[in-house]
């Protein structure tokens, strides 16, 4: 076992575990009473400033599963991995038109999910369950994926077995039950310097010792043309339309995920919003750079099975063991921010618009909270399980479905922010047709998310989400000019402009 590396690994932990205990007084509201609100833990008070909500928008956004898992797609599949960079370059201009808009009406009305706003501008309780129980679904494997991700991390590390992950599990756990949101915040902080430090490391030092990036490419190529199916550094012309859907369809769902908006409300002001989205894209850049480290494997001679496991092997083996240490702790405490924040918006949503909706009687802000807490602890143990006890590739394969299913959210949240024409049970059933169409096509093709659409005799390859998220439009729209021409009310809303402005 390299135990210079261990010990630097759990040193970096230990600073982690300090930054979430100190947390727990940071920025305390001044009552008594205000500390036991959703608001509070589940949003930090809505608190955060423009370099903090930095720190906590990007550490929600590009996870440690971003650091393995985009990777180990150039690793695996070539080119086509390289889809996530154009897709966190077209989300920023997305975020600075829709989110301050969002931003204002959920403060207005002190809404703390997008089920709450739902509920509010279309006042229809179905609707308001589709939303919440979708991002619920979405999260979970996402949630898992985190700790795939920092188990990939304690296996490169030769830490094999459940108790490390099970280590691990219980300091989320803590931080997440006993300060909320400001836990993920501070560590958020810590996680990104080390990030930035890590990839630049990799930027200097992995093409020195690999020749320079043309060797690097050269090599690559070379080994994705052995693989099975082969593969290349360059997209196939029969891959253009799998990678523009990828990137678009990637690109709506983000910013519909329960933990993005947890990170985005958490902001004390529209205008803190405004300016993340036009300084978030620093982190696009850093992407690029990540993403090479599978090509980078791929040329320093890493072999293995399981591409997950390239980035650590590639590390352990071209860094001293102190570097090597201090590569992976940046990547495991990765792991912890966005998982913390995940079972944290997970929580918000089963308490306010589940157990919220239906309960006869509506809980205390003191009873909210309490619940909220406990149920992060469910969520989490659930992660952890799917983790220990499934096959890595089902919780894989689940998430590419999340991100097929956040996506029929658009018309009813994003849309919804703009105008509300569509009628609520048109929604509804635009949300059902999404839902049930793009999990067929994920099923259809061995729980895969790309799917062959024949348009006119030609088959165009596509990620799922796209069409779903088009017939899910289509039959909102169809349905709403049936309902109105048959006058059905479309019901009340509880918002009105200037709760946008």
């Amino acid at each position: 076992m390299p135990v210079t590396a261990i010990v630097v690994f759990c040193i970096f932990f230990l600073v982690v575990i300090f930054a979430g205990i100190w947390s727990a007084k940071w920025r305390l509201p001044k009552s008594e009473e205000g500390l036991h609100t959703l608001d509070e833990w589940g949003l930090g008070g809505r608190s955060f400033g423009t370099v903090i909500a930095w720190f906590l928008i990007g550490g929600d956004l590009y996870t440690a599963y971003t650091v393995i898992a985009v990777p180990a797609a150039l690793y695996g599949s070539g080119a086509l991995g390289f889809f996530a960079v154009p897709y966190c370059v077209l989300v920023y201009p997305y975020m600075l038109l829709v989110m301050p808009r969002l931003w204002h009406v959920c403060k207005r009305k002190g809404y703390v999910t997008f089920a709450d706003f739902v509920k509010g501008r279309f006042n229809l309780r179905w609707l308001t369950l589709a939303v919440a129980v979708t991002g619920i679904l979405a999260l979970m494997p996402y949630i898992a994926l985190q700790l795939v991700g920092m188990r990939a991390v304690l296996e490169g590390l030769g830490m094999h077995g459940e108790i490390p992950l099970i280590i691990a599990f219980g300091i989320l756990a803590f931080f997440t039950y006993s300060t909320g949101l400001r836990a993920p915040a501070m560590i958020a902080i810590v996680k990104d310097v080390m990030l930035y430090i890590t990839v630049l490391a990799a930027i200097i030092v992995l093409p020195i010792k690999l020749g320079g990036y043309g060797h690097i490419f050269s090599l690559a190529d070379a080994a994705l043309k052995l693989h099975k199916p082969a593969a290349s550094i360059m997209l196939a012309p029969k891959q253009y339309s799998a990678y523009a859907t990828l990137a678009l369809g990637s690109t709506l769902a983000l910013m519909l995920y329960p933990h993005t908006a947890t990170a985005v409300l958490s902001s004390k002001s529209a205008d803190t919003v405004r300016r993340n989205a036009a300084l978030l894209p620093s982190y696009s850049v850093l992407l690029v750079f990540i993403a090479l480290l599978g090509f980078e494997a791929l040329a320093a001679g890493v072999v293995t099975k399981d591409p997950n496991a390239a980035v650590p092997l590639l590390l352990m083996k071209m860094y001293p063991q102190w570097f090597s240490g201090f590569c992976m702790a940046a990547i495991a405490i990765g792991a912890l921010v966005p998982a913390a924040i995940m079972s944290i918006a997970a929580s918000n949503l089963f308490t306010r618009n589940l157990y919220g909706e239906f309960a006869r009687k509506r809980p205390t802000p003191r009873q909210e909270t309490a619940m909220a807490k406990t149920v992060s602890l469910v969520v989490k143990l659930g992660a952890l399980l799917f983790v220990l006890y499934l096959p890595t590739a089902y919780a894989i394969e689940m998430q590419l479905l999340g991100g097929i299913w956040i996506a029929q959210l658009f018309p009813a949240v994003i849309i919804g922010a703009f105008t509300r024409r569509l009628h609520p049970w048109a929604l509804l059933a635009g949300w059902a047709a999404g839902m049930a169409s793009g999990t067929a096509m994920a099923v259809a093709v061995g729980m895969k998310s790309v799917y062959p659409v024949r348009i006119c005799g030609h088959v165009w390859p596509m990620y799922a989400a796209v069409p779903a998220v088009l017939l899910n439009l289509a039959v909102a729209a169809l349905l709403t000019l049936l309902l109105t021409a048959c006058r059905v009310s479309p019901g009340l809303d509880a918002t009105v402009a200037e709760d946008y402005a």
